[in-house]
């Protein structure tokens, strides 16, 4: 039997192992709150003209800006091997920094306080 013969039969067997614990494990027993709809902290069955928090909006926007920041940086190692190295770190630093920065005036402004 070869090493790839081997490695697909534990990879099929472990996943149809724990495909079949994930069924016997959780304790269905639901209730009124886990079957109601989850609508970002709203009542769903209430008035739809409740005003928005913009909290939940500048959670997703820092998600995103972190997210972008780490798809920027990804390609980083790959820059060693360019003609100058040193203008791809300085290009990155100031990517950090400014991101940086504005998490800074963010936490001192209070805009990442959840309950004022």
């Amino acid at each position: 039997m070869s090493i790839v013969t081997a490695i697909m039969i534990i990879s099929i067997l472990l996943s149809t192992i724990l495909a079949l614990v994930s069924f016997w494990l959780p304790q269905m027993t639901p209730d009124h709150e886990k079957l109601s709809p989850y609508e970002c902290g709203f009542d769903p069955l209430g008035s739809a003209r409740l005003p928005f928090s913009l909290r939940f909006f500048l959670v997703a926007i820092l998600f995103l800006l972190f997210d972008l920041e780490i798809a920027l940086l990804l390609p980083l190692p790959w820059g060693d091997q360019l003609d100058s190295p040193l203008t791809t770190f300085i290009w990155a630093s100031t990517v950090l920094a400014l991101l940086t920065l504005g998490l800074v005036y963010e936490w001192i402004q209070g805009g990442l306080e959840w309950a004022e």
